[in-house]
């Protein structure tokens, strides 16, 4: 009960991290078309750019001004690169910020070199929220947690409720109505991928702290949050959302399993024969290929359902 207990907080609040690193992805592509690769990137650069304003005048006002900072370079990519390539079709969009990926990490090397940085979880979130049996849960694993309910219900308010919102989404299926109501599309499409860029760099504050901050971390990252985008349905942010906890869930849940077929296999009384590659398959343990299951899961969907879980955009 306690493993249950423990894994299911762990798997959600994993799950939560990668729905606030996926929500800027989704809403970029639903709004835009536009498939960013460097979006793990300004994941990273939100994790240093945190680091560095919280040695300065501490995490409460990083939690503010990081995301800001990377939703302001975030519009400038639009509006001075990504704009330029934009008319070229969506070849030269992925090759533009697969490009730009590069880019980052490089200047990321450059500024805060290859080593983590001490990037730390602030003292009034450090210790314990409760205890599970004999486990103890981590009070900022809560607040990440509180954190990505927060920007889920943001996000859905303001895309629903809001005026912005709905010409956000206008936008995207009539351009030309939209512009010839008054509104700039442009500028439109500007504030959108800078918006969601700030969306990676809230979850670069966010899990930065949690896990390690360095040059890594977006190829770390970059991956799975693609799988959860696939997974969830391209374009959809409730798809996101349900993809992540889903995959947060399985990851953990997985690790704490030393299962393995070779077992099953010894109780009903199957010879296998050692040295041999099938031995060695099934004597493989659950959490060994823990890391395997997301992108199993993605082929899986994208055999049975290619437009994913609850997609509604063919791309």
């Amino acid at each position: 009960m306690e493993f249950f207990v423990v894994s299911l907080l762990n798997g959600i609040s994993y799950g939560l991290l990668l729905f606030m690193l996926a929500s800027g992805l989704t809403l970029i592509f639903s709004m835009m078309g536009v498939l960013n690769f460097a979006h793990a990137s300004f994941y990273m650069i939100g994790a240093y750019v945190a680091y560095q304003i919280s040695t300065w005048i501490g995490f409460w006002p990083a939690l503010v001004l990081a995301p800001l900072v990377v939703g302001v370079l975030g519009a400038l990519v639009e509006r001075y690169g990504l704009r330029r390539v934009h008319r070229w079709g969506h070849v030269p969009e992925l090759l533009f910020t697969f490009g730009l990926s590069y880019i980052i990490v490089e200047l990321v090397q450059i500024v805060w070199g290859r080593a983590p940085v001490p990037y730390q979880v602030p003292p009034s979130l450090q210790g314990s929220l409760f205890t599970v049996f004999s486990t103890t849960f981590p009070a900022y694993r809560a607040f990440m947690m509180l954190v990505a309910v927060s920007m889920l219900a943001a996000i859905w308010l303001m895309l629903a409720r809001t005026r912005i919102g709905l010409v956000i989404q206008a936008a995207l299926t009539h351009p030309e109505t939209v512009e010839a109501l008054g509104h700039n599309v442009p500028r439109v499409y500007m504030l959108t991928f800078g918006g969601g860029t700030a969306l990676a760099g809230l979850a670069g504050v966010i899990g930065g702290n949690a896990y390690v901050t360095e040059p890594s971390m977006a190829a770390l990252v970059g991956a799975i949050v693609f799988v959860v985008t696939v997974v969830g349905g391209m374009g959809s942010l409730a798809g996101a959302f349900v993809a992540s906890l889903l995959i947060g869930l399985l990851q953990t849940f997985a690790i704490g399993f030393d299962w393995s077929p070779l077992g099953l296999f010894e109780r009903l009384g199957i010879p296998m024969t050692p040295d041999t590659f099938l031995y060695a398959l099934w004597s493989l343990k659950l959490s060994q290929v823990a890391p395997v299951l997301p992108y199993l899961l993605l082929v899986l969907v994208l055999i049975l359902r290619p437009r994913g879980l609850m997609g509604t955009r063919e791309g």
